[in-house]
């Protein structure tokens, strides 16, 4: 990373504002790390200012020396892996994350630091910045990894025929172009791509992008799931067995809803002397087996309490006692922005009347999830996708529910005599979807809003959920709020789910993003909330807590706030 005398001006800015007490240890590491310090420095920077030290964390605090060999066995659910540029479930990135790599890589610790690219740069404007990528760094095929694949990775990314969520990430790096096509309207149909000269190579390990307006998120975007990095000439047709990655690990089995089997690649692994506490070093595992047994199912916990597996994706917090119960194991809980939301898309029937989503949105008592869906557990929604944990949050003065304004705005839009609605439920991760949508149906009854739930099993939904007008969605966790909302809310972004557009909202969450300084960063996000709050094209009630168990035999295990699996330091005590 950056030495001391090429220190990004504003890491002075994000110091100032920690010794001065208006912002904490975690957003100026998460800043200082984002601005090209490394882990250790911003570490070292913090401990200093606040007086008492602290140093890199640990991952795991293990006193016996890591042993080799052995298989890591886990229930997750196992679906289709294609082009990692379109993945949309975490599960396909944690079986391919351990093949192919991304140029940053986010810690347990939710700091950003290099993988791939060995350091980089931004300009003073945040508008220009220079990835160095890593020498010596092969493919599994022995081809040397370099510019030309990062180059390649962000023209398909920004394709619009490759439909990348990235599009949202790397807004900057693109345009609006005529497509040639006409709306229903007659007008011309627009589309986004990659500018012209938007991505540039320097050199064979040298590569600059050229942002329309500034933006802090980049290193972060870069470890967001379909930002895995791929071979030039990759075609996404072919199986998964042929992915050629520069990880550790290669598959070598894969069977959709069954298993799938990864195994230590034949040669040196690059990342075996990088010193970090949660990525790179000697791998130990020789062998990774994802075995299928449903998504968050009590089948998950069964497996393990019966031996089957070491560890597993996650479970549901119905089943937490039943987890408590397993002797020899260790509950891992993360707090987290992951959350769902029932939302609306706004160019279908009755969804396009902003009275009848504001209505279905008043009927919301968000205070009692957490307590009815968690057992206390979890953090109160706000029907912005912005979490209190984020570090650009701005709280906005709560949402309360107004059943007799819902009716008047019913009545007003032509539904006085009541309102019919189906909402689909994959129940992604477990019941619990199922089980706010409950919640919400007798929310909505005194309304006069009549809420039918349509159960699909998991890869069903996850089918159609760009499609459906009214449904409920699962969302990871983002460490920025910025990120979430470039990739779900951006006009015309291909995770745009409520078909919301809004060039206000685009041009307010533009202008959060290039900001360093945390106080005008979540002044410039009350905008941004509000904004989103108001056109009411969700109901977004809660903010999940994440819980998964593994066996007391596997070490080195962290519980990472995306549910990412970083198996590096990963060992089994036979």
């Amino acid at each position: 990373m950056t030495e001391a005398r090429d220190i990004h001006p504003l890491v002075a800015t994000a110091a100032e504002q920690l010794a001065r007490g208006k912002t904490d240890r975690r957003d100026f590491l998460r800043t200082a790390t984002l601005l090209g310090m490394s882990a250790g420095a911003a570490y070292g920077m913090a401990g200093r200012i606040l007086g008492d030290g602290a140093a890199v964390p640990a991952a795991a605090q293990e006193t016996a020396t890591p042993r080799d060999g052995g298989t890591l066995r886990v229930s997750m659910a196992v679906p289709e892996v294609g082009d990692p540029a379109t993945f949309d479930w975490m599960e396909k990135a944690n079986i391919a994350r351990h093949v192919i790599e991304y140029l940053t890589v986010i810690g347990a610790d939710n700091v950003t630091r290099p993988y791939l690219a060995e350091s980089w740069e931004a300009s003073d404007d945040l508008k220009t910045w220079t990835l160095h990528l890593r020498p010596g760094v092969t493919w599994h095929n022995g081809d040397a990894f370099g510019a030309d694949d990062v180059v390649f990775n962000f023209e398909r990314w920004l394709d619009p025929a490759t439909g990348s969520s990235n599009q949202g990430l790397f807004a900057g790096l693109t345009e609006d172009y005529e497509t040639g096509e006409t709306n229903e309207d007659g007008t011309a149909k627009v589309g986004r791509r990659m500018r012209d000269g938007a991505v540039e190579k320097v050199d064979d390990l040298t590569v600059r992008l050229h942002l329309s307006s500034p933006s802090l998120s980049v290193p972060e975007n870069l470890y967001e799931y379909p930002t895995a990095i791929v071979q030039r000439g990759f075609e996404a047709n072919r199986p998964p067995t042929e992915l050629v990655g520069t990880g550790p690990f290669t598959i070598v089995e894969h069977a959709v809803g069954e298993r799938c089997i990864l195994q230590r690649a034949e040669g040196a692994y690059w990342g075996s002397n990088l010193d970090d506490p949660f990525i790179g070093g000697p791998i130990h595992l020789d062998a990774i087996h994802y075995l299928d047994h449903g998504a968050a199912s009590t089948a998950q916990l069964a497996a393990f309490a019966s031996g089957q597996v070491d560890a597993i994706y996650e479970f549901n917090k119905d089943s937490y006692q039943m987890a408590e119960a397993i002797p020899d194991s260790v509950i891992y809980e993360a707090v987290t922005s992951h959350t769902v939301c029932i939302r609306m898309q706004v160019d279908k029937e009755p969804f396009t009347d902003h009275r009848v989503r504001r209505a279905i949105q008043l009927c919301c008592d968000a205070k009692r999830y957490p307590e009815l869906i968690y057992q206390g557990r979890g953090m109160v929604g706000e029907h912005h996708h912005v979490a209190p944990i984020h570090p650009e949050y701005f709280p906005l003065p709560p949402l309360e529910q107004n059943h007799e304004e819902a009716r008047r705005l019913l009545e007003e839009a032509g539904h006085g005599d009541g309102l019919a609605l189906s909402c689909d439920c994959g129940n992604t991760n477990g019941p619990w979807q199922q089980q706010v949508l409950e919640l919400f149906k007798q929310q909505l009854a005194p309304a006069g809003i009549d809420l039918t739930i349509n159960l699909m099993p998991a890869d069903q939904y996850w089918g159609i959920w760009d499609k459906t007008p009214f449904g409920i969605t699962a969302w990871t966790h983002r460490p920025l709020a910025t990120m979430t909302l470039s990739l779900g809310y951006r006009s015309g972004t291909a995770w745009n789910e409520t078909h919301f557009a809004d060039p206000e909202f685009d041009t307010a969450l533009d202008e959060a993003e290039g900001l360093v300084d945390v106080e005008a960063r979540r002044a410039a996000m009350e905008k941004v909330e509000r904004i989103l709050q108001d056109a009411a094209v969700m109901v977004q009630p809660i903010w999940q807590p994440i819980f998964f168990i593994a066996s007391a035999k596997v070490k080195g295990m962290t519980a990472h706030p995306t549910q990412a699996h970083q198996y590096h330091k990963v060992w089994i005590d036979a």
